[in-house]
């Protein structure tokens, strides 16, 4: 029996290092790109390739093996620290983009039988999302566009990207919007780490009795999706008829400070929160599941409170080794 041969661009990143495990215990042959390799756990990767795929001749020399399918989750990003602070917004736009022009431009001379391209929520209109308790998330929604970020404007713009290249090479390409992956072994301090995990360094960090500071009144409102679940999603796009655009995200929306309690309830220390000024993006935002339902059958289920009791001992016993 053929073992399916798969390529992951970006696999030194979070998610990607989890696709590349999951691919592994799948059977599949995984070759693994990225400019960095993973930070927190080595490689499970069949093979690791260490190269900057914005570069046009690195990507054409990477494309001439044929793969069964190849994931692209390649990018420029970060937290709410890093995509609304606008001093990095050209580099975000720039870098992303040519990534995807390059993956595409390569995939169209080569033996590429299916493609899954990573997009995020953040595509959609922040006039949908205004209300912290209704956000509208839904996946006909995302036009007229008026996405939160830069950041947002380039998915965007790579989705309708990857669709042109449906339309007219007959690619085969299947999208999925992110909601708010979280996990061990993603970024946890820096600069560029996400609301999820910035708050459980906070609170890991904290003593007894101390006060954490939480950006924004912490009213907004977020859906957070463990990382196995996001993995699972993109294997059932990949295995269905369904090409998307879909969201894979969780349903259960909580606000910054909910969070905040329900990390500092699974601690056991007594903290207080103070919220404070800061980058905090859009007032809310939530996971709508319908099409994912009526396309795949299947949504998301695991609670919140499951996935992050496992992230906060992962990032405790990162912020105890690194004093």
């Amino acid at each position: 029996m053929r073992v399916k041969k798969v390529l992951i661009l970006g696999a030194g990143g979070f998610l990607g290092s989890h696709l590349v495990a999951h691919q592994r215990e799948y059977g599949a042959y995984v070759h693994g790109v990225d400019i960095k390799y993973p930070e927190f756990a080595k490689t499970k990767a069949d093979k690791f390739t260490i190269g900057d795929l914005t570069e046009q001749k690195f990507c054409h020399k990477l494309f001439k093996e044929p793969y069964d399918e190849i994931y692209q989750l390649a990018a420029d990003m970060g937290g709410a620290g890093y995509l609304f602070v606008h001093d990095k917004d050209a580099d975000i736009m720039r870098h992303s983009a040519q990534i995807n022009i390059n993956v595409l431009a390569n995939a169209i001379k080569g033996n590429t039988k299916k493609i899954f391209y990573s997009s995020t929520a953040c595509i959609y209109p922040k006039s949908n999302q205004a209300d912290p308790k209704h956000p509208r998330c839904i996946e006909s929604l995302a036009y007229p566009a008026e996405p939160d970020s830069e950041y947002g404007w380039e998915k965007l713009f790579s989705e309708r990207l990857y669709l042109n290249h449906v339309r007219n090479y007959k690619l085969k390409v299947k999208i999925a919007r992110l909601h708010g992956i979280f996990g061990p072994y993603g970024t946890w301090r820096g600069g560029r780490e996400k609301a999820l995990a910035a708050i459980c360094r906070k609170v890991a960090e904290a003593h007894n009795g101390e006060t954490i500071e939480i950006w924004g009144d912490g009213k907004q409102t977020r859906s957070f999706l463990y990382v196995d679940e996001c993995v699972e999603g993109i294997r059932r796009l990949m295995a269905s008829k369904f090409d998307g655009p879909v969201n894979i995200g969780s349903e259960e929306m909580v606000s910054i400070n909910q969070l905040t309690k329900m990390t500092i309830e699974l601690s056991g220390k007594k903290l207080k929160i103070k919220n404070v000024p800061g980058p905090q993006g859009v007032r809310g935002r939530n996971s709508d599941n319908t099409l994912i339902k009526q396309k795949l059958g299947w949504s998301p289920s695991g609670k919140l409170v499951q996935g992050l009791e496992k992230t906060y001992e992962w990032i405790e016993k990162q912020v105890l080794s690194a004093r």
